[in-house]
């Protein structure tokens, strides 16, 4: 047991005082002249002995009530299990903050990092001397312990939201490491200044803080909620673009999501789009109304973009408590429409049908707005073709190849370029060796071996990993695509697949449909069935026929993979590395960098790879990189967002927080009474103060009732 405020113990001395007060008070007898009656003098006597332990009695109440309130007063503390603390005994303490954007939430015209801040330096001042303080925040990188006090103080000061925020459980634990190997005081303390937002405690790192803590046993572990139980905010989420490189002829989808926390009522949201100079020009507005925890699709569409670069935002119209969710960036880049080699089999316009269609449909030919320009050639005529007009060749159903086509396929893949296969029934199983030489498995991603009839029709597509940029159109309708409608009646076997073949859909029986195989700067990617027979004549599969959507758009995502403008990004979430290629005729070596703040730097080009690379992406917004001048000169850009889990208000309930912890028991506080109380309950023990203050109140009670009894009588 130990005292919170030991000297007030002297006040049990005051118990002298009932004693003196009871010696003096004593009545003295008085002596009276009466006969030598036996029976008087006895009846005298016993009574004399009950008076004596009466006033004994009352005695010992009375210098007990003195005695415990003295010691109430003295705050006695109990701890249960761990080691005796001192309140003053120094301190190794870690205080981690939250500076997610998610901190920047505005309550009462206050944000809730700079009430964290304000709670930070009181319990910078309620620390006891020579503690050893460390100052931590959730921006990336490791920590140290202040030199003193004042450095401490600073550090807390100087603290701001940062975009780029890692978790606060990563911050935690680097906290807990400092304690453990860079602090030899017995007594170890961690603070966590949090706004308990769900987005900065992932489920995963769990199991590696309890790991960490087991290394701090008996430490104190204190969480400071600094969030608002029930916040009101409009948030637009993660914008989606239908392209981020599209032809010029082509439209572009921009959409998000407008969700509501707390509140409702409509909001609107409004499309900018950046001109020439970066001024921001209305492109129209977008309205919704929400109910408290509804989620709503916003959507603008736009057409005809000239070439080069695009920069614009989504921004939800009005203020709310945080700013940071309310804009949303995107870049885009317009290019000619791609031209695209498609070599089929006599008759050559025939067998290309389904596939130039899917690609350029006839109405968008006349109108001007096909994507792509697709020549159809027989393959006779490949030989004389000058393959670098084009930005992708597609070989439909190939009949055995001379080796120099193979060879010279392979290297216009490897120079940057993409190159298609559908294999059919044109590989005769008697000229597989055209197929399986060594030229063509330069470009193949594996040997041809058998033909698989599957004429029951239980054979279609099914993918299952749709991370691939050629499925990405169908993660939305997830479930929801027919492939079982599109039956597969025989395929290609493949042999051993060459180093690097990646699968990029499978049939239901789990052999390959769609294989990529990077070649240099380029990638080949083969079918294992055509598109180009006639649905009416023994054809291998019904892909194209009736409502063939789901083969529009996979054709589609083929294509431009092959282009290579499903693999150019433009947009990134904040920290993550921006790299933009350059076109190999590009020769200038230094650009400039301006950043969404209007800063500008210096940006040397990765000649090597024939790249740009900027790893300072922590600002969101629209970043411009230049060379040469406007005319003619190099202008491309990117666009930076936050992760929506940095903007996330959704809180966590007391309950899960301490799952987080468990088994290790946590404080949770929220204002300085809860903090002192904790921190006291935690070095000291349990305060006695209640319990002794309840037994003085039980004797003085006693003493009322004794004391009256015994002077009436």
């Amino acid at each position: 047991m130990t005292f919170v405020t030991p000297l007030l113990l002297a006040g049990a001395a005051l118990i002298a005082i009932p004693i003196i007060l009871h010696l003096i008070m004593r009545r003295k007898p008085k002596w009276l002249e009466f006969p030598a009656l036996r029976f008087v003098q006895k009846r005298h006597d016993k009574n004399k002995r009950s008076v004596r332990l009466r006033h004994i009695i009352l005695l010992l109440l009375r210098a007990g009530i003195i005695a415990f309130l003295a010691f109430a007063l003295a705050r006695p503390t109990v701890q249960l299990g761990g080691s005796w603390g001192s309140q003053e005994a120094p301190v190794a303490a870690g205080i981690v903050f939250d500076t997610a954007p998610h901190v920047g939430y505005r309550h009462e015209n206050q944000t809730r990092l700079e009430t964290a801040k304000k709670l930070g330096a009181w319990l910078l001042s309620q620390l006891p001397e020579n503690s050893e303080i460390a100052v931590l925040d959730t921006h990336s990188g490791g920590g140290a312990f202040q030199v003193d006090r004042g450095a401490a103080k600073q550090r807390i000061e100087r603290l701001e939201v940062v975009p780029n925020s890692q978790p606060l459980v990563a911050a935690v634990e680097e906290a807990i490491r400092l304690l453990k190997e860079d602090s030899k005081l017995p007594r170890k303390e961690l603070y966590i200044f949090t706004d308990l937002s769900r987005g900065s405690w992932p489920a995963g790192r769990a199991a590696q803080l309890h790991d960490r803590l087991a290394a701090l046993p008996g430490a104190g572990i204190y969480v400071i909620d600094v969030g608002v139980k029930n916040p009101i905010d409009f948030a637009l989420g993660e914008i989606r673009l239908s392209a981020e490189v599209l032809s010029n002829r082509g439209s572009l989808t921009i959409a998000a999501d407008l969700s509501a926390l707390g509140g409702s009522g409509e909001r609107a949201v409004e499309l900018y789009l950046l001109d020439a100079d970066g001024n921001p020009q209305p492109g129209g507005v977008q309205s919704a109304t929400l109910a408290p925890g509804e989620t709503r699709p916003i959507e603008f569409h736009k057409a005809s973009f000239p070439l080069g670069t695009h920069q614009g935002f989504l921004r939800i119209v009005g203020q709310d408590g945080l700013a940071a969710d309310d804009t949303r960036y995107f870049t885009v880049e317009a290019k000619p429409a791609w031209q695209i080699l498609l070599a089929a089999p006599q008759p050559a316009a025939d067998k290309a049908f389904f596939l130039s269609q899917a690609l350029a449909p006839a109405g968008y030919r006349k109108r001007g707005q096909a994507r792509f320009d697709c020549e159809v050639i027989p393959f006779d005529e490949l030989s004389q073709a000058k393959l670098s007009d084009y930005a992708a060749v597609c070989l439909l159903d190939p009949p055995p190849l001379d080796p120099a086509i193979w060879q010279t396929l392979a290297g216009y893949a490897s120079d940057g370029h993409g190159v298609g296969v559908f294999l059919g029934r044109n590989a005769l199983a008697q000229s597989l060796d055209k197929f399986n030489n060594p030229q063509a498995l330069e470009l193949l991603p594996g040997p041809l071996r058998q033909q698989v009839p599957r004429p029951d029709g239980d054979v279609y597509l099914a993918p299952k990993d749709l991370q691939h940029p050629i499925l990405a159109p169908f993660r939305a309708k997830s479930g929801e695509v027919p492939w079982e409608m599109f039956p597969v009646l025989r395929y290609w076997e493949l042999g051993k697949l060459a180093a690097g073949v990646g699968t990029v859909m499978a049939y239901n029986d789990g052999r390959p449909a769609l294989l990529e195989r990077p070649i240099g700067s380029g990638r080949s990617l083969t079918m294992t069935t055509p598109v180009s027979d006639d649905p009416n004549r023994n054809p291998w599969n019904l892909l194209p026929v009736n409502d063939a959507w789901p083969f529009v758009i996979l054709a589609n995502q083929i294509a431009s993979y092959l282009v290579g403008s499903s693999t150019e990004q433009l947009n990134y979430l904040a920290g993550q590395t921006a790299v933009l290629g350059l076109d190999p005729k590009e020769q200038r070596t230094s650009f400039l960098l301006t950043a969404p703040d209007g800063q500008s730097y210096p940006l040397l080009a990765d000649l090597q790879h024939r790249r740009l690379v900027v790893s300072s992406t922590d600002l969101p917004g629209n970043y411009r990189i230049r060379a040469g001048g406007k005319e003619g000169g190099f202008d491309r850009g990117f666009s930076v967002n936050l992760a929506v889990e940095q903007t996330q208000l959704e809180r966590l309930g007391e309950k899960e927080l301490k799952e987080i912890f468990e088994p290790h028991k946590i404080n949770l506080a929220q204002t300085k009474e809860q903090i002192d109380r904790s921190v006291i309950k935690t070095r000291v023990g349990r305060e006695l103060f209640p319990p002794l203050i309840f037994l003085v109140a039980v004797i003085l009670a006693l003493e009322l009732v004794v004391s009256n009894r015994f002077y009436r009588e």
